[in-house]
């Protein structure tokens, strides 16, 4: 087997994200609803929310291109690493490529 991440660790740190975009969304519309701009009556109370899921496809391709990501980004710091004499890498490498390696993906 490959190495790459987990599956149902990348599906979680997923859920998690849409699950908090979605209460912000829910509580910015109220918000907007209580600021006089949605007169309907019941108008405060936010959309019913869907549950978001990824196929199976979609989890494969994410696993592997945060696996080529995280691969690039350690390659990277370890070539500004190694013409520092330095002999492992420190925060500061990835600080230095994290512009450019952003860019490039």
């Amino acid at each position: 087997m490959e190495n790459t991440f987990d599956r149902d660790l990348i599906n979680e740190i997923f859920k998690r994200v849409w699950i908090r975009r979605a209460s912000e969304r829910d509580r910015n519309e109220i918000a907007d609803n209580m600021d006089g701009e949605n007169t309907e009556v019941g108008g405060a109370t936010p959309k019913k929310s869907r549950p978001t899921s990824a196929n199976a496809k979609a989890l494969k391709l994410s696993c592997e291109l945060l696996r080529l990501f995280v691969t690039e980004a350690v390659q990277r710091a370890a070539m500004i690493a190694e013409a520092e004499g330095a002999s492992t890498i420190e925060a500061t490498h990835l600080e230095r490529i994290l512009p450019q390696l952003l860019l490039d993906f």
